[in-house]
């Protein structure tokens, strides 16, 4: 048998005298268990809280890994194009065009990457909208952000080698040959 009892103060204040007039009104029988709802609420949903914990963990785990691999590609591509940089550089380029030409062909690579995630998240949100709770799983606010913190977190990977690329000194670079 379970009791619900409403109250307008803390439950915590009324929960003593209500488990003595159960046990009164029941002839001495214990009481098993006395919780608030707010109890009973966070006992039903704490798995689905591990569950979204786990996915934020991974999505983060995702995210700093895409960003180490485009940071790590970029900066490779650099270091192997920087005697293109400094004959570039030697013959009148600006920093500032160098730097872009960087950022456009990473930012290239990074919304193509983007663009096909987010198709493959439109054909695949219907397999994960068992473990959505309250949101849809065609949800356009998430379509609509997702692609552009992915852009911007792109942009900041791709920004660092640019920024390097667009630093070369064209005598060291073309010394190196």
């Amino acid at each position: 048998m379970a009791w619900i009892v409403r109250t307008s103060g803390p439950p915590s204040a009324i929960s003593r005298p209500v488990e003595k007039e159960l046990r009164d009104a029941s002839g001495g029988l214990p009481i098993a268990s006395a919780r608030t709802m707010a109890e009973v609420i966070a006992e039903s949903t704490r798995r689905d809280d591990f569950n979204m914990t786990l996915l934020v963990i991974f999505g983060s785990s995702a995210l700093l890994l895409a960003v180490i691999g485009i940071y790590g590609l970029m900066a490779y591509t650099v270091g192997q194009r920087t005697q293109e940089v400094g004959i570039r550089m030697a013959m009148g380029a600006e920093p500032r065009n160098v730097r872009i030409m960087v950022i456009l062909e990473g930012m290239r690579l990074a919304l193509g990457g983007v663009g096909i995630g987010t198709v493959s998240a439109l054909g695949t949100s219907r397999l994960i909208s068992g473990l959505l709770f309250g949101v849809k799983a065609w949800d356009p606010l998430v379509f609509a952000a997702v692609p552009v913190v992915l852009s911007v977190v792109a942009l900041l990977a791709v920004w660092f080698p640019a920024r390097r690329a667009a630093r070369t000194d064209p005598t060291d670079a073309l010394r190196r040959t």
